[in-house]
């Protein structure tokens, strides 16, 4: 606001003889002070009262009005209604009590959120204390009620001005867990307040507050010894106590559950982790369910309570039938039994939509903390163990509940089948919503026909389900001249040695035998290295006993030779022939077993390499024979056993010999010149082994999850151990998100026609490739964004070329953002000025009969090369220090990203060009006719050269912040 004004004056121009009058040009009319006070003032009522107070320095007539609106307001709120914000800094005692005394007739102060308060005053130091806000709020006669945050201020309101009521929400700012000994709150018996939110608080004890509607107590400790002894709320409507520090003695909980009894008009009771004694609430509940008592709830939450028994349940549940909503169910009380009583009882739950099976509290979800530490901290000495509910019980559970729209299923290991759960009375006809987290014994086929069988079922999200089977693993020979090991199986395999050490030993294996190794080796999933150094001292202490020698060793050796090559079978180099075939990323084929009948080989896993010489660099030596390896093997190779080559006696490696290693020994690490070599196409694997110790392991197991549901908008996929997503029939659906799915490989859509949204992120094996192919694939009926959060780098120019040169009729844009931590601010505003770009291509193709683009298999044998008959461009640019870029062929873009702003702009947002890519409110480029007018041009340019446009775009957003394989922590997924 400037100075005051001069008004314009018309003035006679001096030599002119027609006395012509002329404008002396002054400044602008100040109409703002040729406003009344009375307007002033009302104008005042829409303003934070910090810009108020400023005005007060603009003029004399600002400062009259600011002076008569402050004398008369009644209601203040010095963080403008901002209440989770502090209120201005800069406040001392002096100037907070010369502007309160300014309003002698205020009645209602909001948003007294001090940042910092001091305890007392300092003789001679100007600060903000208690003292000095307690004399302010005295000098205003007409107060009533005062909000605030701070738990010293409130408590000197209490003791000092008991009259004055505590507005709105109490709630603590400093709270924390451990609770910090510095947070105390006494509560007086007279305190005037309806809501009263405690975390990280001292208190020593909760009394007969007879005003309070509102009770949450989190990490509260309660210090006396009976903190219950005089609770008696008569208004209370909710009651919340989560993790809090009272008494251990389940006893001294008796007049808590007696209190809460009385308060008739209560609708919400959590508890979490409080150990009030099993039984009580059964007999509180029946002595005062006839005077009202628990007979409003709509909300029961159970979470860690160490003594409730299922009774204390059921007759809560039963009391409050008429109007119950949502029930959170603990895991020692998720069981089969509490939905057959109240099947039995008969009841109707008309209002009933929510139930939580297996309920654990967030914060013991979260906390990093043992269950010892915490126990330390005064919380309840509580274990929860997972809910036992059985498919059985699921059944009851619609029976009793016909209504519900909302399940949630935590840790319940014991349901298999849930397509068993519809029967013809519990069909689950009403539920929206289904959530399952670590139900891990669920089946994956029986999950797909469930959710074909839900008539309504809108949103799925899985955490932590379909666990990846355990893979079978193969573990391989090692030998040199002077040891052959052989580790199978599970637990500690005997070290067996050959050669001029060697033991005699001899191996038959029969295919009895054959089949149960097999079974062993798929059953062991690895041997500990603590093992094998334990086989090998094993075979070290067996050497220095004493060895054979002469035609008695040599018949030993030949004989423990031929079993072993027995054993092998097609172990050996070039004995397993079948290979794997692999499209994409997949690799999927069957394995030919070419090994003599009963050997190891054929107990190889499948999708195992299908040469484990080859992958090992082992080689098994028969005798007077020698077979080279691959080359830049880094182990022993087997030499001849001809006793004429001389091997040092006793000599046992205690590890695969290296290039350092050979230097001493006679053994070659590398086949000899002229030798030829026998070169082996080395297979891929899911799971490289890097030593001779660590197991061969097969490919991942195919899991596929289906869906099919008419009513499905959406599926949310977290932790899944599921390989293919395939969208059968979702007429629907609208959006896919899957995090930190690691095994999560490919996407099929079959029928989806208008999901739009794609988010995948953490997904270690995903095939790109594949999944953009299907996306893109999809009838153009839906403008479509994907986002991306590869684990691994990927080949930039061949993603462009792929998605330009492909027969997809769609303009499209890919984004690579480099932010890290990840800013999802381009992100998100893509989302809302994609539409508008297509909405413009739409418009001309409709009514102005502009020429629409094609992209057919033609079209693509047609443009070969970049850039692929597409007008692509690149846009790129810094977002909060983090560079971006854009490679598309949009059409309309650049015109309207470098147009000036119009009528239509708004600046009451933050971005513009550079801090995102781009801004249409900025530049008032609101709808699809507006933006028209601004790109004219461009459109006649393209008509004349007949260019067609697409009518539906797709965004591909990339982030790179993962690229290094591992992920960032991100709140946003």
């Amino acid at each position: 606001m400037g100075p005051r004004r001069k008004a314009t004056k018309l003035q006679p121009v001096g030599g002119c003889s027609r006395g012509e009058l002329a404008l002396r040009h002054n400044e602008p009319k100040d109409y703002i002070n040729e406003l009344s006070h009375e307007v002033l003032c009302h104008i005042f009522r829409y303003l934070p009262m910090k810009d108020i107070m400023c005005m007060e320095c603009l003029s004399r007539k600002l400062r009259e009005a600011v002076t008569l609106y402050l004398r008369v307001v009644k209601v203040v709120d010095l963080c403008a209604s901002r209440w989770w914000e502090y209120m201005p800094s800069g406040f001392t005692d002096s100037s907070f009590l010369l502007l309160l005394r300014k309003m002698p007739d205020l009645e209602q102060l909001y948003g007294l959120h001090p940042r910092y308060l001091e305890r007392r005053r300092v003789r001679g130091y100007e600060a903000f204390s208690i003292p000095g806000v307690l004399e302010a709020l005295q000098s205003c006669p007409n107060l009533l009620g005062v909000e605030t945050s701070h738990l010293e201020l409130v408590e000197a309101i209490w003791n000092y001005m008991p009259q004055v009521h505590i507005l709105g929400k109490f709630r603590n700012r400093n709270g924390a867990f451990p609770i910090p000994a510095e947070n105390k709150l006494t509560i007086p018996i007279t305190a005037k307040i309806q809501t009263l939110h405690l975390v990280g608080v001292n208190v020593p004890e909760i009394p007969c507050v007879s005003m309070l509607r509102h009770l949450y107590l989190k990490w509260v400790r309660l210090t006396k010894p009976q903190p219950f002894k005089d609770f008696l709320c008569v208004s209370l409507r909710t009651f919340v106590m989560r993790n809090c520090a009272g008494p251990t003695n389940s006893l001294k909980y008796v007049p808590l559950v007696t209190g809460l009894a009385s308060a008739r008009n209560l609708e919400q009771l959590e508890l979490v982790r409080v150990p009030f004694l099993g039984g009580l609430i059964q007999h509180v509940v029946e002595d005062s369910w006839r005077s009202g008592g628990f007979r409003n709830l709509h909300t029961i939450v159970f979470g860690a309570c160490k003594n409730a028994l299922e009774v204390d349940l059921g007759y809560l549940i039963i009391t409050a039938a008429r109007r119950l909503h949502e029930v959170r169910i603990q895991p020692s009380l998720t069981k089969d039994g509490v939905f057959s009583a109240l099947k039995m009882a008969e009841l109707e739950f008309p209002q009933f939509e929510t139930l939580h099976l297996g309920y654990v509290d967030e914060f013991l979800l979260q906390c990093k903390m043992s269950h010892s530490e915490l126990v330390k901290y005064g919380l309840a000495d509580v274990i929860e163990n997972p809910g036992i509910i059985t498919d059985i019980g699921m059944k009851a559970v619609n029976e009793v509940f016909t209504n519900i729209k909302y399940l949630l299923i935590y840790n319940c290991p014991h349901l298999h089948n849930p397509h068993h759960w519809i029967t013809d009375q519990s069909r689950w006809s009403r539920l929206v919503d289904l959530t399952l987290v670590r139900c891990h014994a669920i089946k994956l086929d029986s999950f797909s026909q469930f959710i074909e069988l839900l008539p309504s079922l809108e949103f799925i999200c899985l955490d932590q389900m379909f666990r990846e089977p355990p893979k079978s693993v193969k573990w391989p020979y090692y030998c040199n001249a002077n040891m052959c090991v052989c580790v199978q199986g599970k637990g500690k395999t005997p070290l067996r040695r050959c050669g001029n050490v060697a033991v005699a030993v001899t191996v038959s294996m029969d295919n009895t035998k054959a089949q149960d190794n097999k079974t062993n080796c798929e059953k062991s999933c690895q041997v500990t290295s603590e093992q094998i150094k334990a086989d090998m001292k094993a075979a070290t202490e067996s050497s220095s006993k004493g060895i054979s020698t002469g035609a008695g060793e040599n018949s030993s050796r030949q004989g423990a030779e031929t079993g072993i090559r027995q054993g092998t079978g097609s172990a050996g180099v070039g004995g397993r022939t079948g290979m794997r075939q692999r499209t994409g990323t997949r690799e999927v084929g069957a394995r030919q077993r070419t090994g003599t009948n009963g050997g190891v080989g054929s107990m190889e896993p499948r999708g195992a390499v299908g040469d484990i010489a080859s992958r090992r660099g082992i080689l098994l030596v028969g005798q007077n024979e020698r077979q080279p390896g691959p080359p830049g093997s880094h182990y022993a190779i087997g030499s001849s056993l001809q006793q004429g080559r001389g091997v040092e006696e006793g000599f046992v490696p205690r590890r695969p010999l290296t290039r350092s290693c050979t230097r001493m020994s006679s053994v070659p690490l590398a086949p000899e010149a002229g030798k030829p070599r026998v070169s082996i196409k080395k297979k891929r694997m899911a799971d490289k082994s890097t030593s001779t110790s660590d197991p061969v392991t097969e490919d991942d197991h195919v899991q596929v999850l289906s869906l099919k549901s008419k009513n499905l908008v959406g599926i949310t996929l977290t932790n899944c151990g599921i390989t293919d997503l395939v969208l059968k029939d979702c007429p629907k659906m609208m959006f896919v998100h899957a995090t930190r799915c690691r095994v999560l490989k490919q996407l099929r859509v079959e029928c989806a026609p208008i999901v739009n949204r794609f988010d995948y992120a953490q997904c270690k094996k995903l095939d790109m490739e594949q999944v953009l192919d299907q996306i893109l694939r999809m009838p153009p009926e839906r403008n479509r964004i994907i986002y991306m959060r590869p684990m691994h780098q990927i080949d930039s120019l061949a993603l462009e070329r792929q998605l330009f040169q492909g027969p997809y009729p769609y303009h499209i844009a890919i984004v690579h953002e480099f932010s890290n931590p990840p800013n999802i601010r381009n992100k998100v505003r893509i989302r809302s000025w994609m539409d508008t770009i297509a909405n413009i291509s739409q418009e001309l193709i409709k009514y102005e009969f502009f020429p629409e683009a094609t992209r057919t298999e033609e079209d693509v044998k047609k443009y070969p090369n970049y850039p692929w008959g597409r007008d692509i461009y690149t846009l790129e640019g810094v977002v909060d220090g983090a560079p971006y870029s854009m490679i598309t062929d949009f059409p309309w873009l650049r015109t309207l990203r470098t147009a000036d702003p119009n009528s239509y702009a708004r600046y009451d947002f933050e971005d513009d060009e550079s801090t995102t890519i781009y801004a249409p409110r900025r530049k008032g480029q609101l709808s699809a006719d507006i933006c028209m007018e601004t790109i004219g041009e461009e459109i006649s340019e393209r008509r004349q050269s007949r260019r067609g446009v697409f009518q539906r775009v797709v965004v591909l957003f990339v982030h790179h912040c993962d690229t290094p394989g591992e992920p960032v922590d991100d709140d946003y997924i």
